[in-house]
C-alpha cells in the first residue's frame, strides 16, 4: 500500500495528500513528528537524505519533492490531473513552477516569521519576512489575473497546479496573509476547499496548530 510520510501543518505534504485523495488512492499516512525531531532519525534519512517531508513508499518506490510526487502518481494512474497532451502538460508544469518557487518561497517566509518562530521563540527576520510580502504582492496578482482569464490555473480543466496552490495558500490565514484584495482567488478558493479530496484531510488548516498552542 502506498504510505505518505506527512505532517499536518505542512503544506507540501497536504498536496500530496490532496492529490491522492483526489485519485481516490488507498494509502496510510503517517505522522512525522517533526518537533521531536523524527525527520532527522537515521531511519527517516533513509528515506529522504535531507530530512524533509513529503515522502512517499510506493510498495518499495521511494521519493521526496512534493511536485514529483505528485506528477508520480497522476501519471501511474494516467490521471487528467497532469494531461497527456504535451501543450496541456507544459502549462501545468509551468504553474506548478511559478506556485513553488515565488508563491510557496514567499508564503513560507511569512509564515516562518510570524507563526513558526514565534512558536519555537527563535528570532524573527524582519526583512525576510517583508520580503515575503513584497514578493507576495507581485506574484498573486498574476495568480489573479491568470483565474480570471480562465477556470483553473492552467486553463479550463482543474489539475495538479490547482492543488498545488490550494496547499501553497492553505497558511493565510494563521499567517496574517490578506487575500481578500483578491476576489478571484478567493472564489476558485472556496469552491476547491468544499471538495472531498480537501475534507478528507481537515476543514481548516491549522486545527492542529490551535490544539498545540492551547
Amino acid at each position: 500500500m502506498l504510505k505518505i510520510y506527512g505532517a499536518d501543518l505542512s503544506a507540501p505534504a497536504n498536496k500530496v495528500r490532496f492529490v491522492a485523495n483526489a485519485l481516490d488512492l488507498e494509502y496510510e499516512y503517517i505522522q512525522v513528528n517533526i518537533r521531536g525531531g523524527e525527520h532527522r532519525t537515521e531511519e527517516f534519512l533513509k528515506l529522504n537524505p535531507i530530512g524533509k517531508i513529503p515522502v512517499i513508499d510506493d510498495d518499495g518506490v521511494i521519493l521526496f519533492e512534493s511536485d514529483a510526487i505528485t506528477r508520480y502518481l497522476a501519471e501511474k494512474n494516467k490521471s487528467s490531473l497532469f494531461p497527456a497532451d504535451l501543450k496541456k502538460r507544459a502549462s501545468v508544469d509551468q504553474w506548478m513552477s511559478f506556485v513553488t518557487i515565488h508563491v510557496g518561497g514567499a508564503v513560507g517566509r511569512v509564515l516562518f516569521n510570524r507563526v513558526f518562530a514565534p512558536f519555537a521563540k527563535v528570532p524573527v527576520d524582519e526583512r525576510s519576512m517583508q520580503d515575503g510580502v513584497n514578493f507576495l504582492g507581485k506574484f498573486l496578482p498574476v495568480i489573479n489575473q491568470q483565474l480570471t482569464d480562465s477556470s483553473y490555473l492552467a486553463g479550463t480543466d482543474f489539475s495538479l497546479a490547482d492543488i498545488a496552490l490550494l496547499a501553497t495558500l492553505d497558511p493565510c490565514e494563521i499567517a496574517q496573509i490578506d487575500l481578500a484584495v483578491y476576489p478571484q482567488i478567493v472564489k476558485w478558493r472556496d469552491a476547491l476547499k468544499q471538495k472531498d479530496f480537501y475534507t478528507k484531510c481537515f476543514k481548516e488548516y491549522g486545527e492542529k496548530l490551535k490544539q498545540m498552542k492551547v
